[in-house]
């Protein structure tokens, strides 16, 4: 068996008196593709800060490539990053020195070299000094891949990383980050509301209700489970409380 890249335990998460992560055990292997689903309120965002170091449990832990996220998350973050188009850079700033910030955040050596190829990778050549505030949104998007693999990293979160992009785009990051989990044997772990996205890219699915897991298994086998014949009508059967699966 591949060795954890990310694993949480008995993960709790309160705001007061609303349990947003309610005992949450959950191992994911290294090189695996996971999706992370849920309606709002289910515990996915909560659950993603909590893998990063960005929030602490109430109680429980989570461990990234061995490392105890709520003492020793520095040690580490340097190998992980985070993808989101709901998380915007400096509008400002351009869109190469926005990479450049990062890439110095991130300990990135020879980050020069390490921009020209993104851009050359990413095709953000024609806008990589223009401020970012001025990018359309699949411009935006791509930029936000950039600053994520900036530090070539082998964890990488993505929370729905296609919203509000065409399907041509869409397509073109998705066939990026096949590409890049290929390439670099990394670990992603996906939010996203977009079941054909997940299908294509994922070789497993966690379904979350409530803050709990309510389902776990691989596309076909939740397909095959609850007699759907895609993700969607699965998604739909565990949003709406219907539990009844295929016999």
């Amino acid at each position: 068996m591949k060795q954890a890249a990310i694993e949480t335990s008995a993960l709790i998460k309160d705001y007061g008196a609303v349990r947003a992560v309610d005992g949450l055990t959950l191992v994911l292997p290294a090189g695996s593709t996971t999706a992370l689903l849920g309606g709002n309120g289910a515990g996915k965002t909560t659950t993603i800060a909590m893998i990063m170091g960005l929030t602490l449990p109430t109680s429980g832990k989570v461990h990234v490539l061995g490392t105890d996220m709520a003492r020793r998350r520095h040690d580490v973050l340097h190998r992980m990053n985070f993808e989101s188009p709901y998380v915007d850079m400096p509008n400002r700033l351009t869109v190469r020195q926005n990479l450049t910030v990062f890439g110095k955040l991130y300990g990135v050596a020879g980050l020069g070299d390490r921009i020209r190829a993104l851009a050359a990778d990413l095709d953000l050549g024609d806008f990589l000094d223009r401020p970012t505030g001025k990018l359309s949104a699949g411009q935006k998007t791509r930029v936000a891949l950039a600053k994520a693999l900036i530090n070539d990293p082998e964890v990488l979160l993505l929370d729905e990383p296609t919203a509000s992009l065409d399907p041509d785009t869409a397509d073109w990051i998705r066939s990026h980050l096949e590409r890049y989990r290929s390439r670099r044997g990394a670990t992603i772990l996906l939010a996203s509301h977009n079941m054909g996205e997940v299908e294509r890219l994922c070789d497993r699915v966690v379904m979350m209700k409530r803050g709990r897991i309510e389902d776990d298994g691989s596309p076909a086998e939740l397909i095959a489970r609850y007699g759907r014949s895609n993700l969607e009508e699965v998604f739909l059967d565990v949003a709406r409380g219907r539990k009844e699966a295929a016999e």
